[in-house]
């Protein structure tokens, strides 16, 4: 196991402004087939583990009938892309009464650029809008990922390179038919993936619910995952107020794909050279999103970056829960692992309660055998 890389935020301040608008994605999520709460499970074993009064664990192994928390972000970017499109906000209670209002755009394509999670999600909601799907995968992507997104009627291509790579791919696909759902952002392109960070809100929305449910307190430390920064820019903007106040907040990464860690060091954003081999798959990514970075940078305390055999730690420990994590999904407690034992954060003491976000189940079966030993209950 290679030591974790761990760097105290120099950047650290008040977040940018929101600029997101007043609708709120958790009504259009409870809309669509197969809405659930996703549970939020007390870890009391695990957290005396850790050395840690209380954890916390937000299980998103299914959410919306798919493997992955991604869902959220790319059916409200979709939905927002095309009633933009359509020019006003139609009447609909159910996803076939709300493609039948969008059938005066005529045939429509949704593509995007993916590691697998993401893309299935924009396929699953073109699929369920009558409308057609494009997905860019890089080189190296687990064939029951590739396997996955087509199985949802998409047309899949791999492409040559990294996943920086297929996200430039995608982009060129542009067309007045053609509606690119990236969940990171380029110059000149921008609202879409603000619209996926905001799709985001439905899970911190849940989970305060939950823990009011519970009787429990606010947390005192959030540990996140990276990837393009989409969701890390979610949990900051909803747990940091004006004067960036709130619980500690961690983001964690790959130690072969840090463009977070490396651009909070450098002071702003900067790519991390493929290739991204890590097992971690959602978040090798070499370049953060422009759009989320500024909260990022602003909102995040310490950035953790950990390597493969602490993700696959991090999926047993999560199996002995009876939580079926894939690699990406585990890897939010594997960086809260790293913080526990490295002693620096003073919050993560005995009192403290800490939420871990657990983002997919076992999106790629084969080798989620391989390290937990046994086969998943249910298959993606």
């Amino acid at each position: 196991m290679t030591s974790p890389e761990i760097l105290w935020n120099p950047g650290r301040g008040a977040p940018p402004p929101s600029t997101s608008d007043d609708l709120r994605p958790l009504e259009v999520h409870r809309r669509l087939p197969g809405y659930e709460v996703t549970p939020l499970v007390d870890a009391p074993t695990l957290a005396a583990d850790l050395g840690i009064g209380r954890l916390w664990v937000k299980d998103e192994a299914w959410r919306l009938g798919l493997p992955a928390f991604k869902m959220l972000g790319a059916s409200w970017a979709s939905y927002r892309s095309l009633v933009r499109l359509l020019g006003h906000e139609p009447e609909w209670s159910t996803t076939d009464e709300l493609a039948a209002a969008l059938a005066p755009l005529g045939p429509l394509t949704l593509a995007t650029a993916t590691d697998g999670n993401h893309g299935r999600a924009v396929a699953r909601m073109a699929a369920l809008l009558g409308l057609g799907a494009r997905i860019l995968v890089p080189e190296g992507t687990a064939t029951a990922r590739i396997d996955a997104i087509a199985a949802e009627g998409a047309d899949v291509s791999v492409v040559d390179g990294t996943y920086d790579d297929a996200v430039r791919a995608a982009a060129a696909l542009a067309a007045d038919d053609v509606l690119i759902v990236s969940d990171t952002s380029w110059p000149g392109y921008t609202d879409v993936p603000g619209w996926v960070i905001d799709g985001y809100t439905t899970i911190l929305d849940e989970v305060d619910q939950q823990r009011v449910a519970a009787g429990a307190g606010p947390v005192d430390a959030v540990v996140v995952q990276m990837g393009v920064g989409a969701l890390a820019a979610a949990v900051v903007g909803h747990c940091r107020d004006a004067e960036g106040r709130g619980p500690l907040v961690a983001v964690v990464e790959p130690l072969t794909a840090a463009c977070g860690l490396r651009s909070a060091e450098a002071g702003g954003l900067v790519d991390v050279p493929g290739p991204h081999r890590s097992i971690m798959a959602g978040l090798n990514c070499g370049r953060a999103s422009e759009v989320a970075w500024p909260t990022i940078a602003a909102g995040t305390d310490v950035f953790v970056a950990v390597d493969d055999a602490a993700a696959e730690r991090a999926m047993v420990d999560l199996a002995g829960l009876g939580l079926e994590a894939g690699e990406s999904g585990a890897a939010g407690l594997a960086g809260l692992r790293a913080l526990c034992e490295d002693g620096s954060v003073d919050v993560l003491g005995p009192d403290a309660s800490v939420l871990v976000l657990s983002t997919e189940g076992p999106t790629d079966p084969e080798a989620w055998v391989r390290i937990v030993g046994r086969p998943p209950t249910a298959t993606p």
